[in-house]
């Protein structure tokens, strides 16, 4: 996840992003931070556990060459099908529906732009992936003008 890595503080996490302030801080048990670049971190007792990048507004990144952000949703789906069996990485479907090869963290969802829908990634702690939190509220919104 470039500069992230699981575990960081809220500070770590915007230092490492290099930004200075918020868009939006939702608090709680499983606070999320909103950057103005895109990117959405949620922490599980103040430990970052996922990273939610837009499909249009968030840094492009890639697996395996494929571009996660941005991408048509049936190739992506696709292409993780692929590489969980190239590598042997374990699937897991979620109940929206969404792909993730859990070993890796990766999910992808689809975001609806306009008229388009395209990829959206996130990166999930493997613990989080299973959790009925996770399951029940982490980040299906997404839609952007």
């Amino acid at each position: 996840m470039g500069p992230l890595q699981f575990g960081m503080s809220p500070a770590e996490v915007a230092q490492a992003l290099w930004v200075s302030g918020l868009q939006e801080r939702v608090g709680g048990p499983y606070a999320r931070e909103n950057f103005p670049d895109g990117v959405k971190a949620f922490y599980d007792a103040g430990e970052l556990a996922c990273v939610a990048l837009d499909a249009v507004t968030g840094p492009q990144v890639f697996l395996s060459g494929f571009p996660l952000a941005g991408s048509d949703p049936e190739q992506g789906r696709q292409f993780l099908l692929y590489h969980a069996a190239e590598h042997g990485n374990w699937v897991l479907y979620t109940p929206d529906d969404s792909l993730s090869l859990t070993d890796s963290g990766v999910l992808l969802r689809v975001q609806r732009v306009g008229e388009a829908r395209l990829t959206r990634p996130l990166f999930v702690k493997e613990e989080w992936l299973n959790s009925q939190y996770f399951r029940d509220h982490l980040p299906l919104e997404g839609v952007s003008n």
